[in-house]
């Protein structure tokens, strides 16, 4: 699709922001393994931490193909700023708007849109990742609260987040059915949280685990019905995954201008390597995985528009995107031969970044297997009780 000239100031401002505010100090981050918290107010300031929420609770009031402009030009300069993104807006404050009464609405999502409270998305455990149905999370009720006992882990944002939502078991017997998800605050008794080290790449982002050891939940912060919490999570990857996609597309672009600044600046019998014919090969073939990660992104980015359950769609952008990003930073680094495996240029970030994206928010085998279902009618999106509301200027932008 053609972008309106709105949309191509939202890029246009996002590539200056990453340019001016994040390439200047990433790498310094990236080697001292440490979160660059204080691009946070200055994202807040862009609009950007509540990027696709409704003027009215204190968002920029954008659409969802801004969205993907957003996360492709912060991913452009580094993963572990776009992931903040992902995890705040798609997996913590979409949800809350898609599933959250009024009450939770106009309570929890102006702070989120303004960025003065934090969020992220608490699912995966020690041992349930692919498999969400063998989490061992636990929620009793009792009364008006419910008491949750469990541990999260490989969780973006959790020693940095304000407020988590989280995914625990009301129901022993029922599996995926016997889910349901909570908002958990900072600094109530029995949650701690933790930073995991020795990760291989996206070191400027902030990644551990939730410990709760009999919380105290008011039923007020239980984020849809009991047992819906499967759905709530799934609907959350939707547009998770959505992020992931067009950051992937923003992290091929990157790898691909440095190829090509590199590749005519090096020189090797007599010639710039941009002259040698398998240099070029590679070289299209990263410009045919962007044009094609572009259609898919922007394609599920006009369904979220739509108001039409992109489920299938999502998937196939998310599955491709990171998996034509690995190989192209892989690409960019061969390019760029020994001086590809030092972090002196930036396509050995790049590559050591696009590794987590095929194995986090479904691997790229979770996602064959689901393409492998939509093909064979073993798998069709049934409507949800709470679809995500189609973008409506009347609606978002209204003061």
């Amino acid at each position: 699709m053609i972008l309106t000239e709105e949309h191509r100031m939202i890029r246009d401002m996002v590539y200056d922001f990453a340019r001016r505010e994040i390439m200047p100090v990433i790498r310094e981050h990236d080697r001292a393994h440490t979160f660059p918290d204080y691009l946070l107010p200055k994202m807040a300031a862009q609009g950007f931490l509540g990027v696709c929420l409704p003027v009215s609770y204190g968002g920029a009031g954008m659409d969802y193909i801004s969205l993907g402009l957003i996360s492709e030009g912060l991913e452009w300069a580094d993963s572990s700023v776009r992931e903040t993104i992902a995890v705040h807006v798609g997996l913590h404050a979409l949800p809350i708007f898609q599933w959250g009464t009024e009450d939770q609405k106009a309570l929890f999502l102006p702070p989120l849109a303004t960025g003065e409270k934090i969020g992220c998305f608490g699912l995966t455990e020690p041992g349930a990742g692919s498999d969400v149905g063998a989490m061992t999370s636990t929620a009793r009720k009792e009364g008006d609260t419910y008491v949750l006992n469990g541990e999260k882990m490989w969780i973006t944002l959790a020693d940095v987040a304000d407020r988590m939502l989280v995914f625990a078991k009301t129901d022993q017997n029922q599996g995926t059915r016997g889910i349901t998800a909570f908002i958990l605050e900072r600094g109530w008794e029995g949650v701690t949280t933790g930073t995991i080290e020795g990760k291989t790449g996206v070191h400027a982002s902030n990644t551990g685990w939730i410990n709760m050891q009999n919380v105290s939940v008011p039923a007020s912060h239980r984020l849809g019905e009991e047992g819906e919490g499967f759905k709530i999570a799934m609907s959350a990857l939707d547009n998770g995954r959505y992020t992931v996609a067009a950051g992937a597309v923003g992290l091929m672009k990157s790898c691909l201008e440095q190829s090509v600044a590199y590749a005519k600046e090096r020189v090797t019998f007599g010639v710039p390597i941009a002259k040698h014919q398998l240099v070029q090969a590679m070289m299209a073939r990263m410009q045919q995985r962007i044009d094609a990660g572009e259609l898919l992104v922007r394609k599920a980015g006009w369904m979220k528009n739509q108001g039409v359950r992109n489920t299938r769609e999502t998937s196939m952008a998310k599955w491709y995107c990171t998996d034509a990003a690995n190989q192209t930073a892989n690409d960019a680094v061969q390019i760029h031969g020994a001086y590809g495996y030092s972090d002196e240029y930036n396509v050995e970030r790049h590559l050591r970044n696009s590794k987590s994206a095929v194995i986090y928010e479904g691997t790229s085998e979770i996602h064959q297997l689901m393409q492998a279902a939509y093909i064979l009618g073993d798998r069709e999106d049934r409507p949800l009780r709470c679809e995500l509301p189609a973008y409506d200027t009347d609606i978002w932008q209204k003061p």
